[in-house]
């Protein structure tokens, strides 16, 4: 009985060490301080890049996979632009597959060079211009500050990354389809595409925090627990992007019909009739649009609300250059400018990015990379 009181002792010792160090130990690697900080993934990871001389750290998970993460710009630069065809996708292609299939974030080489190709029109100048002012401006007026104005004429509450969600999804939806799901109006709809859509990316999202990766694939292959959800979901979201094509194309062979331009049209004017790919290009400019705006507009407010002696010279800004059109007011306002970017810079909308080596590789720091490593 000593005996084993003794050992359990010792064995708990040795977990209060594993929890408080950042040892790494054959077959179970970092999985302990991983799961100890499983709640601040991202703070844990700044930590360590912080403490890093380099910048770079390495992360070793059950049985023997290793990753290396980094926050070194010059090895940033390295990966996503001077070797850039030496990083792909890789488990990145896998874990959101379901999701966004062949769209342009889930795709590597001559894919992703056509897309981006024919994407780029749609973030030309003249297409911004026409962006913001017909349907940002519509949206902002119409809806968005009409209900800002009604909650704080009452004293309302509101859950703001709501309605900036709701904002950026009716805006990216109708520069990707020409469709206006009108989710932010005064009743807030509960759209069932758009909870579907959350699901998804949430669902997704947690397949890469999951220290075993094969237990989410086991779910999905007995289509069980949140792997079975995921599945409803991307059909939900399938079924309608599909619906939105059909209309799309009766629309371009209808002569008649005031034709939009929009990412939709695009693609399919391209000559592309293939309706999975263009769903999945389509899906994946949605979720592009509207987490990422949403999720920074909401960091920028929150900063604002802390920040009063900020608030009151962008309110200033604003106030000088209220005489000009639009969309040239906005290019001009440079200190609001500055303040969203150092908003972002605190609070970035994407704080990580992935990538998989196709072949051994040296960093500029000096780090030596293996085929098939995690970046």
């Amino acid at each position: 009985m000593l005996e084993a009181l003794i050992f359990i002792c010792f064995l708990l010792s040795l977990v209060f060490i594993f929890f408080k160090s950042k040892p790494q130990y054959p077959f179970i690697g970092d999985y302990l301080t991983i799961h100890a900080n499983r709640h601040r993934l991202t703070e844990w990871t700044s930590e360590n890049i912080r403490t890093s001389p380099t910048l770079t750290f390495l992360v070793r998970r059950p049985f023997g996979q290793a990753r290396v993460i980094t926050g070194n710009p010059d090895v940033v630069q390295h990966i996503l632009k001077t070797k850039f065809s030496t990083y792909q996708k890789g488990f990145f292609r896998t874990n959101l597959f379901d999701l966004l299939g062949d769209g342009i974030f889930n795709v590597d080489g001559d894919e992703w060079k056509f897309q981006r190709q024919l994407s780029s029109h749609e973030f030309s100048t003249h297409s911004l211009r026409h962006f913001v002012e017909h349907v940002v401006d519509t949206e902002l007026n119409e809806r968005l500050l009409p209900i800002l104005t009604t909650a704080a004429a009452n004293d309302t509450v509101l859950d703001l990354q709501d309605i900036l969600q709701r904002f950026a999804f009716d805006n990216i939806c109708k520069i990707a389809f020409g469709y206006d799901p009108a989710y932010l109006t005064p009743s807030l709809p509960h759209a069932k595409f758009a909870v579907a859509f959350d699901d998804a990316v949430r669902i997704s999202s947690e397949r890469f925090r999951i220290n075993t990766p094969v237990l989410w694939k086991i779910k999905r292959f007995l289509n069980i627990g949140s792997e079975k959800r995921l599945k409803e979901a991307v059909t939900e979201v399938r079924q309608f992007a599909m619906k939105i094509l059909s209309e799309k194309k009766q629309e371009l062979t209808d002569k008649s019909s005031i034709q939009s331009v929009d990412l939709l049209s695009r693609f399919i004017s391209s000559g592309h009739s293939d309706e999975k790919f263009v769903t999945d290009i389509v899906i994946s400019f949605i979720l592009a649009g509207r987490d990422t705006t949403s999720t920074a507009l909401t960091w920028f407010f929150w900063l604002l609300f802390k920040n009063p002696a900020v608030e009151s010279e962008i309110v200033k800004e604003i106030k000088d250059k209220s005489d000009s059109l639009i969309f040239d007011e906005v290019k001009e306002m440079v200190y609001t400018h500055a303040s969203l970017c150092e908003s972002m810079r605190l609070y970035p909308p994407v704080p990580v990015d992935t990538k998989t080596a196709i072949a051994d590789d040296v960093l500029p720091d000096g780090t030596l990379v293996k085929k098939g490593s995690v970046i």
